[in-house]
Order: C-alpha cells, then structure tokens, then sequence
C-alpha cells in the first residue's frame, strides 16, 4: 500500500509500521506470528491544502480488498487485515462515512475495522519505501505491486 500513496500530491511523508495491537515496538518476525494483535500499517503526513482525508479514504477502498478477513492476496494472517486507525474522532466519523459509503463497490460485506489509534510503531529500515527500492529485483514488486498501480493510474 505504500507503493499506492507515495506519488500522491499532498503526501508529505509515509511510515510503513504496525499498530492496532498490544505488544509495544514489535519486529517485523514478532507481528507475522499473530501473536501481537498488530496489523501491518501506513503512517501518512499529508497536506491537507492538497489531498483531503477523505481523498485519502477513497484509494484506500480502490486500492485493496476490504471484504476478504486477515487477508490481501495471497497473503494471509491478521497482520494483513484491513484496518483504518484514526487519530481523531472527526477523522473517525469521515471512515465510517466513507466505510458506508464503498459498500456499494463490493459484493461482499466489508470487514475493515476502524478504530482509534493507540499507539503506532515503525517497522525495519528495509521495510521502509520497499516497492521503490525493491521493485526491480523483487518478484513480488512486480507481480503484485506493479500491476495495482498500473490498475490505479498510479506511476510505476
């Protein structure tokens, strides 16, 4: 998902990390267990001159499959579930608004979970701007990742 929002204006900075579990500053190792509660998540500082949260929300719901539980492709696990974590209660009420409102792109019911942000944790350097710096020597760039930009209309 990093890959999806990086080339959009207004974004400033993205994070890849975990949050939404209980284990404080988890590895990469520790998240994929299941045992931390953690899902695998973006940070996003964002110009809102630019790009509003609820252009945000939109390419969220077009960029992954909100109806499939702990799962995106073929990547499976509750570190893989669909989650919004929300910093305030006015960024709360737009998700759910925008969660009600994507309901009738999907023929499934969506099962993403929007909660409140307790705390959020940075995940290893190599994680960091991963598509960007592995998207020539890694097949799943290319396979996976190329393919949803191309789909999105987002530079590759």
């Amino acid at each position: 998902m990093e890959a999806v929002f990086q080339n959009l204006p207004g974004i400033t900075k993205i994070t890849s990390g975990f949050a939404g579990g209980t284990t404080a500053n988890p590895t990469y190792d520790q998240v994929c267990t299941g045992r931390t509660g953690h899902a695998e998540v973006l940070q996003i500082t964002y110009d809102p001159a630019k790009v509003s949260y609820n252009q945000l929300l939109d390419l969220f719901w077009r960029a992954h499959d909100p109806t499939t539980l702990n799962r995106q492709g073929a990547d499976s696990g509750t570190q893989y579930r669909s989650i919004i974590l929300t910093a305030t209660p006015e960024q709360a009420t737009q998700a759910e608004a925008s969660k009600k409102k994507a309901t009738a792109q999907f023929p499934d019911p969506i099962v993403t979970e929007i909660k409140p942000l307790v705390a959020f944790y940075p995940a290893e350097n190599y994680h960091q701007n991963y598509y960007n710096e592995n998207k020539d020597k890694n097949p799943y760039c290319q396979v996976v990742i190329a393919p949803k930009l191309k789909k999105l209309g987002l530079p590759q």
